[in-house]
């Protein structure tokens, strides 16, 4: 039961992270420090959850993101102003 609480928590978590990064931004580096934030967060819960490990799928989901942030333009994906601005 301990072990499932853990996981729980762990997602519960990361996904508040996600919700907090969760801005686009206009510039290309706004968009990838976002994306890989929130790739992140995604990335960790569902590592957690699939028993792949917090730290791999952190760093699969961060990468991931924060390539799509990079390669995306701001009219393909718009979600507001960064929090930080």
């Amino acid at each position: 039961m301990n072990f499932v609480m853990n996981k729980i928590s762990t997602i519960a978590i990361m996904a508040a992270l996600g919700v907090g990064l969760a801005a686009c931004g206009s510039s290309t580096g706004d968009r990838a420090l976002s994306g890989g934030g929130i790739g992140a967060g995604v990335g960790a819960a569902t590592g957690a959850v699939t028993g792949m490990g917090v730290g791999t799928g952190a760093a699969l989901g961060g990468a991931a993101g924060a390539a799509t942030g990079a390669l995306t333009d701001e009219d393909d994906v718009d979600l507001g102003k960064p929090v930080w601005d």
